[in-house]
């Protein structure tokens, strides 16, 4: 199915997919059928295969153009997705429970959060760059649907989450888990709250240079499009 509509359907799947099973009652009875990390694996391979729906019914889209196209806004996203893969490999399967993301939460020490450091919500903010990014150099309205909906999504999502959690936990040992993290990336370093320690995990570094480098090469094939400048 093509046009507006397919592009329709595969938005409302999309969200339908994150809306039901962040669910509490429903995360909870799918994290204890399956397990905390069967749990986030499928959560993340039906999103990965919604997400490939989705770019596709929107690449099928009518073209309605928004602005026009300019060779630097390639440089954009090629810019961002280091930083959305080091997010990511840093992110998933880390203790915290702050955010969507982490497991293993009883092993999350607040005086070393680790990539909540950085950042509280790391894979919100890692589908913000790479939602905000690629709307840039994809100037038309099915496009900008498709990336401007994420990039809101993903930024309305760390206010529900930090609210939800503020209810979840009580306002104070919200605070005493959060006192070292920060809502915009790196401030918490900035403000003198954390400061890393010990050397980077080259595991999940090697991790994200390889996903980007295999995003970098399928990008053409599954996509269509090339995502070199």
């Amino acid at each position: 199915m093509s046009g507006w509509l397919g592009f329709a359907l595969a938005y409302a799947a999309f969200l339908l997919s994150h809306a039901i099973p962040m669910r509490p009652r429903v995360k909870a009875g799918l994290a204890s059928a399956f397990g905390q990390r069967g749990y986030l694996v499928g959560y993340v391979a039906v999103s990965i295969a919604l997400l490939a729906w989705l770019i596709h019914a929107a690449n099928d889209a009518p073209y309605v153009p928004l602005w026009s196209h300019a060779p630097w806004q390639r440089w954009v996203p090629n810019l961002a997705m280091p930083l959305v893969c080091l997010l990511v490999a840093f992110a998933l399967g880390a203790p915290n429970p702050l955010s969507f993301g982490g497991a293993r939460a009883q092993e999350f020490d607040p005086d070393r959060p680790g990539i909540a450091g950085v950042a509280r919500h790391p894979i919100l903010w890692a589908l913000a760059l790479w939602a905000g990014a690629h709307l840039v150099p994809n100037g038309d309205l099915a496009h900008g649907l498709l990336f401007g909906g994420f990039t809101v999504m993903a930024f309305s999502g760390m206010r529900a989450i930090d609210r939800r959690n503020r209810r979840r936990l009580g306002e104070d040992p919200w605070r005493r888990l959060a006192a070292r993290t920060s809502t915009l990336p790196l401030a918490a370093l900035i403000g003198g709250r954390w400061r890393p320690r010990g050397l980077p995990d080259l595991r999940r570094i090697t991790i994200a240079v390889a996903a980007w480098a295999t995003l970098l090469a399928l990008h053409r094939p599954i996509i269509g499009v090339s995502p070199l400048p």
